[in-house]
């Protein structure tokens, strides 16, 4: 039975934002999988948390895989995902959040191969979740990828965050 664990963007920041650059992404999460357990990716939430907006616009949070070498918190605060049951143990992955609202982590290499889309309007709710065992996006335990989050929008600094959810077997 697999052990599921949240990581959300509250654990760093109360906002997340978007570039300040029009249809620029920015990679600002990293889950990189322990050496013990694979890690997948169950599913994405997000919400856009614009106020007072004048124009229709959207975010996009896209899922994606670094193939050669995992994500680092260099640039970034490490956080600890937390069990959905107080019964599992101690999360295996590791993780990392920046720490200023339009930062970003230091990016992996290879690829990244997109594997997941969540978007929102931009005060609006979205998700994204795996349709059945064969669409989670797996990585090998001690595996050196991650499976990093990426926003982007073409109306620049709009605030977003988000809860990611994964299982490790």
């Amino acid at each position: 039975m697999p052990f599921i664990f949240a990581s959300a963007s509250k654990q760093t920041l109360e906002n997340f934002a978007t570039s300040g650059t029009a249809n620029t992404q920015l990679d600002q999460f990293f889950l990189k999988p322990g050496s013990s357990r694979p890690c997948g990716v169950l599913a994405l939430r997000v919400q856009g948390k614009g106020g007072g907006l004048t124009a229709l616009s959207g975010i996009s949070v896209r899922l994606g895989q670094w193939t050669s070498t995992a994500s680092t918190s260099v640039a970034a605060t490490s956080t600890t995902p937390a069990p959905k049951n107080n019964l599992a143990p101690a999360c295996a992955a590791t993780a990392g959040m920046v720490t200023s609202a339009a930062s970003t982590v230091t990016s992996g290499t290879g690829g990244p191969n997109y594997v997941g889309l969540a978007s929102m309007g931009a005060s609006g709710p979205g998700g994204w979740a795996s349709i059945n065992v064969d669409d989670v996006p797996l990585l090998d335990g001690g595996a050196t990828k991650s499976n990093d989050l990426f926003a982007s929008s073409p109306t620049v600094s709009l605030s977003y965050e988000f809860e990611l959810d994964h299982s490790e077997c």
